[in-house]
């Protein structure tokens, strides 16, 4: 295989990648409960499933974001009462970042109002289709993690 095609096909790899990134985003922004980010439900739904605490530095990581950013979406969430931040009893300078009950039920809404839209798409595509890109998404991803570090 020459240069010339594995550049083509790495060119138009990522440009549907981005594509579908941006249509994704779009449509579940549109149907997430009112008020609700995606940001904030990315957050919400990342705690809910590890099920334990994180600092603002961990979330920035996992999201691959500024602790700054972390930072904001973070205060929006805990002004919507959405999580709870505490300090670090051995170490002042650092916090912890929880859902709060209200956090769940709002992450939980927000599933079950993105569910159909996704649903309808791996229906549509076929599950067995889908299994099959997760796998290789998930493998670019963990190499791009790998080449980002």
């Amino acid at each position: 295989m020459s240069n010339e095609k594995t550049e083509d096909i790495a060119i138009a790899l990522f440009g549907e990648l981005f594509m579908a990134d941006q249509l994704a985003r779009s449509r579940i922004s549109r149907v997430l409960p009112k008020g609700m980010e995606l940001s904030h439900f990315s957050v919400l739904n990342h705690l809910a499933r590890i099920g334990d605490e994180r600092t603002p530095a961990q979330l920035a990581r996992s999201f691959h974001v500024t602790r700054g950013a972390m930072t904001n979406t973070l205060a929006k969430l805990e002004w919507a009462g959405h999580i709870h931040i505490r300090p670090d009893w051995e170490d002042a300078r650092q916090k912890f970042v929880a859902i709060s009950p209200s956090g769940r039920s709002a992450r939980d809404s927000a599933v079950a109002s993105v569910v159909p839209l996704i649903g309808e798409v791996v229906q549509t595509l076929g599950q067995d289709r889908v299994k099959g890109l997760l796998s290789v998404l998930r493998e670019l991803r963990l190499r791009l993690e790998e080449d980002g570090t």
